[in-house]
């Protein structure tokens, strides 16, 4: 066969292929703007397919409040120090009942409302992950030094679009102080990238972290809500007060799918500034976890 009529041949098709697949992703993209249009909300939305690259951002770069997304960024904090033999999964955590505060969230505290017990660091991370505790996150910043090695340590992985300046006491202070902490969600989008590739924890971190993620017990409705039941997600949940004027500061939900054919797409959903109720914001992240299911899910 005559080469040069080869050449061409395939350019064509590869070129075809991806003018396909552009139109698809733009089809999702319009069908996620559509959805949000009414909504009175600020909504940001970035969605990542690893195998293929393809992505589709809505307010993509848009600076919102994580709330207690940011738990992701201190468990991989943590478990960075646990690589480099600073801390270890086994340790023993002292939890005095004044580490325990009373009127946030927090399951571990509910467990032991007494405190003055000695937790593995590795169950703290689970409390603090996989129950989104207030208290075991405020423990675990303390053990590691606080937002700001946090922050420097987000800022070296090459994750620029992220600020975090306050733990969760302080996010309880004041109603502006949770907006110190934000991210965009392309730079979620970005941070899960890292991590699900393993170009940040070692193999055994991961394993641990993924399969806490696996087991998060809040927000079912959210990216959960938009795909059929048994699928793996591993997600971070974040959710702010509702203010007496009626905003809801933020209801977020970041996470990796799997898929029935074993690929993952990453998907972060941002819920800002919301005069929607709690159960429509909701709604919102598990409509759009849908429709991104169901675009992904019908690739070959």
């Amino acid at each position: 066969m005559n080469t040069q009529i080869v050449k061409p041949f395939f350019t064509f098709i590869l070129l075809f292929g991806a003018l396909v697949c552009y139109g698809q992703i733009n089809v999702l993209q319009q069908q996620i703007n559509q959805l949000i249009a009414t909504k009175k909300a600020i909504i940001g939305v970035t969605v990542y397919n690893m195998e293929t690259g393809q992505t589709v951002s809505v307010n993509g770069e848009k600076r919102l409040p994580m709330l207690s997304v940011f738990k992701f960024h201190i468990a991989l904090t943590v478990l960075y120090q646990v690589d480099n033999c600073q801390l270890s999964m086994n340790q023993l955590v002292k939890i005095k009942k004044s580490d325990l505060l009373p009127t946030t969230w927090s399951p571990l505290r509910d467990e032991y409302p007494e405190g003055n017990i000695d937790l593995p660091l590795s169950k703290l991370l689970i409390y603090t992950v996989s129950e989104s505790d207030n208290n075991g996150c405020d423990i675990l910043l303390r053990l590691i030094g606080g937002t700001k090695t946090v922050n420097d340590y987000m800022h070296r992985l090459g994750v620029k679009d992220v600020d975090i300046q306050a733990n969760e006491a302080e996010m309880h202070t004041a109603w502006n102080v949770q907006y110190r902490n934000w991210t965009t969600p392309q730079a979620a989008a970005l941070l899960l990238r890292k991590f699900y590739e393993q170009k940040i924890l070692s193999s055994e971190s991961f394993d641990f972290l993924w399969n806490v993620m696996t087991k998060t017990s809040t927000g079912a409705n959210r990216i959960r809500g938009g795909v059929p039941q048994g699928i793996i997600v591993a997600n971070k949940t974040g959710t702010s007060n509702t203010s007496p004027q009626g905003i809801t500061a933020a209801t977020n939900d970041i996470g990796i799918v799997t898929l029935p054919n074993g690929n993952h797409y990453i998907i972060a959903v941002f819920v800002s500034d919301s005069n929607e109720n709690n159960a429509a914001n909701e709604q919102i992240i598990a409509h759009i976890s849908k429709l991104a299911w169901d675009y992904f899910s019908e690739l070959k």
